[in-house]
């Protein structure tokens, strides 16, 4: 929730941290003690997320054609405890738990893209990344991933376009039969993250799903609105 410079970075085999926050693996689980400040109207976020990975993945994919962005799923299932003293809440549910890396910043291969992830009624789960580049056609990737992590590609059906977001944003579903969005927890001028019920591999299913609109993200009014919601300190 701050951006901060390498000043404020320290990292060892089983841990990373970035000012007062830290994430730590102990055993299966991977815990994030989360200790910063709200904006625009400061207040403290303060408390612990706990992930109890069901199995690790080595999967590792280039989301791009030259293989300068890659993503990989650390436990494509998990279980997930969130403890936050500041705000009070508290609850546990399904989890997931990702990584994603690159060698350039983000606009030069990519405009959009649409990620949506499904857990299968068998205990599998299902990911599916839409990528429209700049300069190529565009790529998909879809990978549903087993108990014990391992992955294995389907065939992506077509894509079913959602209704806007409140920003404007073109929110699309890859899905065997109709879709919709049944909630939206969070709304930017770059980007949506939502609840989507569609249709993959012959069963309906409940998908966390994102939107990403690089052209909105680098323009100078995002860019001049982000210090006021994300602050920089060194």
């Amino acid at each position: 929730m701050t951006e901060r410079s390498q000043a404020s970075v320290a990292r060892g085999l089983d841990f990373f941290s970035v000012g007062p926050s830290q994430l730590r693996w102990q055993g299966d689980r991977l815990s994030i003690r989360v200790d910063e400040r709200n904006l625009p109207w400061p207040s403290a976020v303060r408390g612990e997320i706990t992930v109890h990975a069901a199995s690790l993945s080595r999967f590792v994919a280039p989301l791009d054609d030259a293989g300068q962005h890659l993503w990989g799923p650390i436990s494509p299932s998990a279980r997930v405890e969130v403890n936050m003293l500041h705000p009070g809440l508290r609850w546990q549910g399904h989890g997931y738990l990702d990584s994603n890396e690159g060698a350039e910043p983000i606009d030069r291969p990519f405009r959009t893209w649409d990620w949506s992830r499904a857990s299968l009624a068998n205990g599998e789960a299902a990911v599916i990344y839409d990528v429209r580049q700049k300069h190529s056609d565009d790529r998909v990737l879809a990978m549903r991933f087993n108990r014990h992590g391992e992955a294995e590609p389907f065939e992506a059906p077509g894509r079913v376009r959602l209704r806007r977001s409140l920003w404007g944003i073109e929110r699309n579903m890859r899905s065997t039969g109709p879709a919709k969005v049944e909630a939206t927890y969070e709304d930017t001028p770059f980007y949506a993250r939502s609840v989507v019920r569609s249709e993959l591999m012959g069963e309906s299913t409940v998908s966390m799903h994102e939107s990403l609109n690089v052209a909105r993200l680098i323009a100078p009014t995002t860019q001049l609105l982000l210090p006021f919601k994300m602050p920089r300190v060194r």
